[in-house]
């Protein structure tokens, strides 16, 4: 049987664990082809390992005719790459998702790959039960927030962080907002929020808050979502970012498998 050919943007650790479940025959219909990095040194490292081309841009990488290209790079990566992709003929699987938040790009992204046939699937990073949140929003009008926790070094380099910080003794709210706007302010740390907001009420009507909190250790988060027919309370925690990149992997099965969950 002829396999699906898979490009992937992005040569860091979360593309190497989709790279490593198509070489342990996790993802049996899928043949990597090729990827893109922003440092070519590193992306052809990354293809020797794993048996496929490094390409120097994505002329070239949708040159080789992927059906699949799955990005775990950056937003910008998305920003610059999500309607190129598509108008070239492949399926698009996102990480970064924080790019949705802007309202203009998702709906151009979306019309894009309507026009062309193909699909945007959007991974869950490290949330999920975004059928559950689909669902309740479809129900009726709903409310949603996401809470998360962090160990306050992690905010170094962004804008939240003070010294302050760093000697708490106890939990402290660092951020109080919509997804859109956590998004403009921490573009790397809260993609997961805008994947629950897109999948339920939107980055404008999603509230997130954000609390730093002493020697906590991984990723917490807890939606809570509210209509008139349903009510959910999720919390997942991941020890690693490790998550984000089994996402990615459930998606590609999840694209071409017999059963679909």
């Amino acid at each position: 049987m002829e396999k699906i050919k898979l490009a992937l943007i992005g040569c860091g650790y979360l593309n190497e664990i989709v790279a490593n479940a198509v070489k342990d025959g996790l993802l049996p219909e899928y043949e990597l082809i090729a990827v893109l990095g922003r440092d070519h040194e590193r992306a052809q490292a990354f293809a020797e390992r794993h048996n496929c081309k490094a390409c120097a841009n994505i002329e070239e990488l949708l040159a080789m005719k992927p059906e699949f290209t799955a990005e775990a790079a950056s937003v910008k990566a998305v920003q610059d790459y999500a309607e190129v992709v598509l108008n070239g003929g492949s399926n698009f699987v996102v990480l970064s998702i924080g790019a949705f938040a802007d309202a203009e790009l998702y709906e151009r992204v979306k019309n894009t790959a309507a026009k062309n046939k193909r699909r945007v699937y959007i991974a869950s990073g490290a949330v999920g039960g975004f059928d559950v949140l689909r669902t309740a929003a479809l129900m009726s009008p709903i409310t949603a927030s996401i809470s998360s926790q962090k160990n306050p070094g992690s905010l170094y380099y962004t804008p939240l962080f003070t010294e302050d910080l760093l000697d708490l003794k106890e939990p402290k709210q660092v951020f109080g907002g919509t997804t859109k706007e956590a998004i403009a302010i921490l573009p790397t740390h809260v993609n997961v929020a805008v994947a629950t907001a897109l999948a339920s009420a939107g980055p404008d009507q999603t509230a997130m808050n954000i609390k730093a909190v002493p020697g906590f250790k991984g990723d917490e988060y807890k939606i809570e979502i509210k209509g008139e027919e349903v009510y959910t309370d999720l919390n997942i925690y991941s020890r690693t970012s490790a998550i984000a990149g089994w996402s990615v992997v459930a998606v590609l099965q999840n694209a071409v498998g017999p059963i679909v969950f």
